[in-house]
């Protein structure tokens, strides 16, 4: 798989919620889940600073869980996972947390989770060529409203 760990959450939240959370109790079945971290679902801050004064301020809110876990299986294998998404749904946050630890330990499962990994990479690679598209099509290029000027008192 190509992508880093720390693309992997990103990639699997294009997929929907129910089939992540279906996913996570199928693979987490045969493991001893500990939270090291509880769920959570609240809302971050978005701090910036000005740019004259250097001064922090806190530009706006966003939804935000987390989850940090560990798997134990019954051969004693351990594997750690976290996740942090920005919706507000510690059980999404959990059920991505427990993926991550299969996918990073390649415990039992772990195949399914880096295609659901890849084909969310696809997905959301795909949303980004169209914004792209999008955005480059409302670009307007500024240089060639000098020379109307120009044109305009020649006449």
């Amino acid at each position: 798989m190509k992508l880093e760990r720390t693309d992997w959450i990103r990639a699997l939240t294009a997929h929907p919620a129910p089939d992540l959370h279906a996913l996570a109790e199928r693979l987490a079945a045969g493991c001893e889940v500990r939270l090291t971290r509880l769920p959570q679902a609240g809302l971050g801050l978005l701090q910036l600073a000005d740019g004259a004064l250097h001064e922090p301020y806190y530009l706006g809110e966003f939804p935000l869980s987390t989850c940090s876990l560990e798997l134990t299986l019954a051969d004693g294998r351990r594997a750690e996972g976290g996740a942090q998404v920005m919706a507000d749904d510690a059980a999404l946050a959990r059920s991505l947390a427990i993926l991550d630890a299969v996918l990073a330990a390649r415990l039992p499962g772990w195949e399914t989770v880096s295609g659901q990994v890849q084909s969310g990479a696809a997905r959301r690679d795909e949303e980004d060529r169209r914004r792209r598209a999008m955005l480059a099509a409302t670009r307007v290029d500024f240089a060639l409203l000098g020379n109307a000027g120009e044109d305009d008192d020649e006449a």
